[in-house]
């Protein structure tokens, strides 16, 4: 499928097939190819997806999501955090490959952007989280899977249950696999002209 009929055809998935199983590798290769492919401000991969695979977390996660059959139904579940002080602990290696001078100007300019300023680090990992996200449910739908973004959940409850460590933030969910029902129709979508302002409002 090629990346306009994925957009296209892309949809937020309620009903799950419980039935339909991605193996560890399927879901190793879906991620991956996010990893290495997503866009992320100053290259710092500020995500850190978790994995759900226990099946008595997920049960856990399902209770404190307003009781969400996306949770335990889909195949694959991943809560989607991200570092919020990946600006400090990882410049240098996110640029590791780059030559001496482009090192010494990305990692300035990196401290010089998110130092002192804790509204810009977090704003700045749920850019990057929402990149991640999107990316992935375009990967999952050019595979022929079925994706559905969620953010009904207790986000307290959330970091407790997956042991979310300091300096992380919870983004997201992102459920993915089959859908047993079919999409309802796009409905109430704004025109052009209705959102699209051209210089200034």
């Amino acid at each position: 499928m090629n990346v306009i009929e994925a957009i296209k055809q892309r949809r937020a998935t309620k009903q799950f097939d419980s039935k339909f199983i991605l193996s560890s590798d399927q879901k190793k290769q879906l991620i991956e190819l996010v990893l290495e492919n997503a866009p992320s401000a100053f290259n710092l991969q500020h995500w850190r997806p978790v994995l759900v695979e226990d099946p008595a977390l997920r049960a856990q996660i399902r209770e404190i999501a307003w009781d969400q059959p996306q949770v335990t139904d889909a195949s694959m579940l991943i809560v989607l955090c991200a570092e919020v002080t990946s600006w400090q602990t990882k410049p240098q290696r996110v640029w590791e490959g780059a030559t001496e001078q482009v090192k010494s100007l990305m990692t300035s300019a990196i401290d010089q952007y998110y130092r002192d300023r804790p509204q810009v680090q977090r704003d700045e990992i749920m850019r990057s989280a929402g990149i991640f996200a999107q990316t992935l449910m375009l990967a999952a739908k050019g595979q022929g899977l079925d994706s559905c973004p969620m953010d009904g959940f207790d986000f307290d409850a959330m970091a407790k249950l997956i042991k979310l460590p300091e300096n992380h933030e919870v983004c997201l969910m992102i459920a993915v696999g089959k859908a047993n029902t079919e999409p309802y129709p796009r409905t109430g979508k704004f025109d052009f002209s209705d959102v699209v302002k051209v210089d200034h409002f």
